[in-house]
């Protein structure tokens, strides 16, 4: 048996807290209900339902929290929970105005019969494309047509009828002149019988071929004439504008009469007074633009191909449907994954006509998830949506305002020559956005409209208390999770290394972490490794093979580091004992891995009045927090060792073969110790591992990563070579945080590692040292041989000798200015 440590080490059932399969009321996780209900974020669920209920402006929701603790699917399940108990809301259409086409109307209807209002309104359309031609080409309408033109026709006649007599009577005759598609009468005289233009008689009287005395009496009764023939021409195009007129107004009353009784029975279905005006300015328009029912012919050049018609004629009387709930049971709960502008709130798309310009209608605006999670829920994420131009901008305005105007955003704009401007449509929706605690923050101090719109905030966090009741909601989570996926079930011994892996992910015996994706990560990866040996049941043993796979999958860098301290590139003593040098223990993170490795750090002392030396500082390759411990660490000597003297003294120290970089405080109480060797001279002992940060009191306090420190240092001692006397010192105060792998804590066992926690600097240096570190007594001494009385000597010794050194130089320079002035008087 080795010999046993004579310093207090953690006790072995602190190393590791176990789940005691037997203690499980279950054989395997067949034998459980799946879990129905939330675990693990109470504050948060109630927040979140807290902002859900209360039906206020501005009572959205900021889901915060670490990615990985489930914030996404439990917001999909509060909400589908929620929805359940609502309504479902009212369906959006926009449609034609038809006074102001660039002011498309928003129409409301009961929710799920938006379809069929725009089904309604296309049927009846189609019915009149159908049933008006027929009307225009009906019997009766002919009829009553032609009694009207018969009538008109009779009184047209009746004009000429007195002025034909009176013509022949002064010798002129009336004849029709084709004047482009038009025939007009004109008056022309008589000579030998023959009409003849009165512009051939005067060319004829030019020649002397015809009197002139008569020409000159012809001419005046042929202006007299004429001027009747233009008078009675006038009069007859005013009856032809009256025909029409009177034909047109038959046409409306007749449309009317037929277009009314077929819409009817869309009024007395869909009572509301918007619907009822829409439909009754749409017949109106109609009725005023009776030519549409009428067959267009096209006009075709020889030799060219038939050019399709312009558009569809009837496209103004259509029903643009935004949003449509007709399959909806409950308000409808949209999770946006692409929040760019144009998916959030909506377009307005334009289509370029045969001249080529951009041009849009009512029928052409889009709604984006605003619109469609009207009377529901929306869920964004931050990140995504402030990286998108423009959306974070416009998603305030609409909250804000309570109203979204939806514009098309869009560079090139201005090109286009048609633009609208749609009715406003009223928000009536919760916004949920879920983002991380920095970005929250930032926004919350940068953003003063954040606390005005999002007043609730809904934090989740990465953890919570292990009690009987959160294991017990564990192993439900594995049997949903198993029933969900079709995955083996667990056995008991399965639930426990997983419940075992979820209490070290949290980093603290008494909690259990929330991170569900990845413990459902391992579910699937253990399921995996049980299918693979054609097991029934995923085991222990398959859960540990689950885990370790995924640690080998990302440990390369680790292993390189391994290679590197075993070749001796990177120089790490695990045996024996040096002055000055210590090996501190450090947390490498590789965003999802994170791993723990020995780092040689010296401290080397002088006298002098520099003080303490931070060499990565100096070389630009310390954080700030590492700063600040070195700091602190000079503090906590000038308390306890310069009451009675000044600290004269010019110490450097530095992480030894470190080039990408030092932070965090960990290390402090590390290099106090290597600070004290160096002072004292006594060495330090190379196999322990020492890791904490220190107060200006000389306690230790905890620091991060125990777990991986303490599995770093032991496996770079187990690839060394390993000794009875190997281990490491950590903070008292990170016992609880320890849950180490199984190996570690059997190497505990057989005592061929130790664990030796610390509260303070002289419990720590007494480990190192093997000497006692010595209380001050009532004179303010040490005790003779101690730790503290060495360090206070050579203090001493170096404040004394900075004296006398300074005392000699300043009798050297009186002695060189003596003999000077002898000189000088000689």
């Amino acid at each position: 048996m080795p010999k046993k440590s004579s310093y207090p080490e953690v006790p072995l059932e602190n190393l590791r807290w176990r789940l005691d399969p037997a203690t499980l009321p279950f054989k395997t996780t067949d034998d459980l209900n799946p879990l129905k209900e939330i675990i693990g974020q109470k504050r948060a669920v109630e927040a979140f339902k807290f902002g859900m209920g209360i039906d206020r402006q501005g009572y959205n929701v900021f889901v915060t929290g670490r990615a990985g603790t489930g914030r996404m699917s439990t917001v999909r399940k509060l909400l589908q929970e929620i929805s359940k108990k609502d309504k479902v809301p009212d369906d959006l259409c926009y449609v034609n105005n038809f006074k102001n086409p660039e002011a498309p109307i928003l129409l409301r209807l009961k929710g799920g019969t938006g379809l069929s209002f725009k089904k309604a309104i296309n049927s009846f359309v189609a019915a009149l494309k159908k049933q008006i031609p027929q009307l225009f080409e009906s019997q009766e309408y002919v009829s009553i047509k032609k009694e009207i033109m018969e009538a008109y026709e009779q009184k047209g006649k009746g004009f000429f009828k007195n002025l034909d007599a009176k013509v022949k009577e002064e010798g002129f005759a009336l004849v029709d002149i084709q004047v482009g598609q038009i025939k007009r009468p004109e008056v022309m005289p008589l000579v030998d019988e023959k009409p003849t233009h009165i512009d051939q008689i005067e060319a004829m009287v030019e020649k002397g071929r015809f009197p002139k005395d008569e020409f000159e009496a012809m001419k005046e009764k042929y202006d007299g004439l004429r001027g009747q023939v233009e008078q009675i021409f006038l009069e007859l195009r005013d009856l032809q504008k009256e025909i029409q007129e009177k034909v047109e107004e038959m046409d409306q009353v007749m449309f009317m009469k037929n277009a009314s009784d077929l819409a009817a029975p869309v009024i007395k279905k869909y009572k509301a007074k918007a619907i009822k005006k829409y439909v009754e300015n749409m017949l109106e328009e109609m009725a005023n633009n009776l030519q549409i029912f009428m067959p267009q012919p096209q006009a075709q050049i020889p030799g060219m191909p038939v050019m399709a018609p312009e558009g569809d004629r009837f496209q103004p009387y259509k029903v643009n449907l935004l949003v449509d709930n007709s399959e909806q049971k409950g308000p409808p709960v949209i999770i946006e994954s692409y929040p760019n502008y144009r998916n959030v709130f909506g377009s307005i798309e334009k289509i370029v006509d045969r001249s080529g310009v951009w041009r849009t209608d009512f029928s052409k605006i889009k709604a984006g998830s605003l619109i469609k999670a009207m009377g529901g829920y929306l869920v964004i994420n931050l990140l995504d949506a402030v990286l998108e131009p423009g959306v974070w901008q416009a998603l305030k305005r609409a909250l804000k305002s309570e109203k979204l105007e939806i514009q098309t955003y869009d560079p090139f704009y201005l090109f286009t020559t048609s633009g609208l401007k749609p009715e406003p449509i009223d928000i009536d929706l919760k916004v949920v956005v879920i983002s991380d605690a920095y970005l929250y923050h930032l926004l919350l101090n940068f953003d003063e409209d954040v606390k005005k719109i999002f007043k609730v905030r809904a934090d989740f966090d990465t953890a919570m208390d292990k009690d009987e009741d959160s294991i017990q909601q564990i192993s439900s989570f594995i049997k949903m999770k198993t029933e969900q996926e079709s995955l083996k079930p667990f056995d008991r011994t399965g639930v426990a290394a997983l419940v075992e892996q979820a209490v070290r992910m949290s980093g603290r015996q008494e909690k259990i972490s929330t991170s569900f994706p990845e413990i459902t990560d391992y579910i699937r990866e253990a399921d995996f490794f049980a299918g693979q040996e054609n097991k029934a049941l995923v085991e222990e043993a398959h859960v540990e093979e689950a885990i370790e796979a995924r640690k080998f999958r990302s440990s390369m860098v680790e292993d390189h580091i391994q290679e590197m301290i075993d070749r001796g590139t990177l120089m790490i003593d695990v045996e024996g004992e040096v002055v000055g040098q210590i090996n501190g223990l450090a947390v490498y993170s590789m965003g999802d891995y994170m791993f723990g490795k020995p780092s040689r750090i010296t401290a080397s002392t002088s006298m002098g009045r520099a003080g303490i030396i931070n060499i990565d500082r100096e070389a630009d390759m310390s954080g700030n927090t590492h700063n600040k411990g070195v700091l602190i660490l000079g503090g906590y000597l000038r308390k306890k060792y310069a009451q009675d003297k000044p600290m004269t003294i010019s110490a450097s120290i530095a992480f030894e073969q470190s080039y990408g970089g030092v932070d965090g405080d960990s290390a402090s109480s590390t290099e106090i110790y290597a600070l004290l060797s160096s002072l004292t001279e006594v060495p330090v002992k190379q196999y322990i591992g020492v890791t904490g940060s220190v107060n200006q009191n000389g306690e230790v306090q905890a620091i991060g990563g125990v777990n991986e420190k303490i599995e770093g240092f032991f496996d770079c001692c187990s690839k060394m070579g390993a000794a009875n006397n190997q281990g490491v010192m950590i903070p008292q105060s990170n016992v609880k945080d320890l849950m180490l792998r199984k190996d570690v804590v059997e190497a505990v066992k057989k005592d061929r590692f130790h664990v030796y926690p610390v509260k303070t600097i002289d419990e720590g240096i007494e480990i190192l040292t093997g000497k006692k570190a010595g209380e001050r007594n009532a004179k303010g001494t040490y005790p003779k041989g101690s730790i503290n009385y060495l360090v206070d000597q050579k203090l001493k010794e170096l404040a004394e000798g900075l004296k006398n050194f300074g005392n000699n130089e300043k009798e050297e320079k009186k002695k060189k200015r003596t003999k000077a002035k002898k000189k000088k008087s000689q």
